[in-house]
C-alpha cells in the first residue's frame, strides 16, 4: 500500500485568463480597444451643461429676436351722446263738455243789484281758481265800465281783446252773437227785461262750454230760458 507523503504540498498553478474591462457607457476618459471580433458600440454624446445656443431637440432654431411690438393705443372713450331733452307730458285732453247743457246757476237780484252780484261771482271764479279767459260776462242793460272804457279806443281793438283770451272779457248782450264760447258765462240782467233777455239768455247758454251763471230776477230768468230753475 502506498504510504502517505509526508511533508509539504507542491504548489498547484491554475492558468490565468485575462478579463475583459468592463467599460460604463457614461464613463468619461480614454476608451480601451476592444478586443478583435466585437464590434465597437456607437459613442453617445457626453451629458453636460447645455449652452444657451444650443437648441432644444424638437424646437427651431431661433431666429433674431422680434422686435416688441408697439403697445396699441387706447382709443379714447367715445364721447357719450347728449341725453334726450326731456319731453314734456302731454296734458290729458280736458274732457268734452258738453255745450248743450251747461250746469246752471241762478243768483237772485233785483236788476239794480245784478252788475254787483255778477262782479262777485267773477271775483269767486278767479279765486276757485278759473282762469281770467275762461270767463264772459254780458250785460242786458248798461255796459260794464271796463267794456265802456275799451270801446271809447275803437271796436277793433275792443274785439281784439276778446281774440287775445288773456283776461275777463265785458260786452253787451245785444252784441252776444258776435261773443265766443268760454268755459263760464256771467250773465248779468241789470235792465231790459224785454226782448234783449228773452234772446240773451239762450244764446249765452249755447257759448257757456261748462257754466252759465245768471245774476237777476228769477221769474224773468225762468220765463227767458223756457225753463224752471
Amino acid at each position: 500500500m502506498p504510504t502517505d507523503h509526508v511533508g509539504p504540498r507542491p504548489t498547484t498553478f491554475l492558468p490565468l485568463f485575462l478579463q475583459e474591462p468592463q467599460i460604463h457607457e457614461s464613463a468619461q476618459g480614454p476608451r480601451v480597444t476592444p478586443a478583435a471580433g466585437r464590434t465597437a458600440p456607437t459613442p453617445r454624446p457626453v451629458p453636460g451643461p447645455r449652452s444657451a445656443a444650443t437648441p432644444r431637440p424638437g424646437r427651431p432654431v431661433p431666429g433674431p429676436a422680434r422686435p416688441t411690438p408697439p403697445a396699441q393705443r387706447a382709443d379714447p372713450a367715445p364721447t357719450p351722446a347728449p341725453a334726450p331733452a326731456p319731453v314734456a307730458p302731454t296734458s290729458a285732453p280736458s274732457r268734452p263738455e258738453n255745450r248743450s247743457a251747461p250746469r246752471l246757476q241762478l243768483i237772485p237780484a233785483p236788476a239794480g243789484g245784478a252788475l254787483d252780484a255778477a262782479e262777485e261771482a267773477v271775483d269767486l271764479l278767479l279765486e276757485s281758481g278759473r282762469a281770467p279767459g275762461d270767463i264772459l260776462v254780458l250785460t242786458t242793460g248798461e255796459q260794464h265800465p271796463w267794456a265802456a272804457h275799451e270801446l271809447s279806443f275803437g271796436d277793433v281793438a275792443y274785439w281784439a281783446q276778446q281774440d287775445a283770451g288773456d283776461d275777463v272779457f265785458f260786452a253787451d248782450a245785444s252784441a252776444v252773437d258776435r261773443a265766443k264760447p268760454r268755459p263760464v258765462v256771467v250773465v248779468a240782467v241789470n235792465g231790459d227785461a224785454g226782448d234783449t233777455v228773452a234772446r240773451a239768455l239762450p244764446v249765452a247758454r249755447d257759448r257757456a262750454a261748462a257754466l252759465l251763471i245768471v245774476c237777476g230776477d228769477p221769474q224773468t230768468i225762468n220765463s227767458a230760458l223756457g225753463a224752471a230753475v
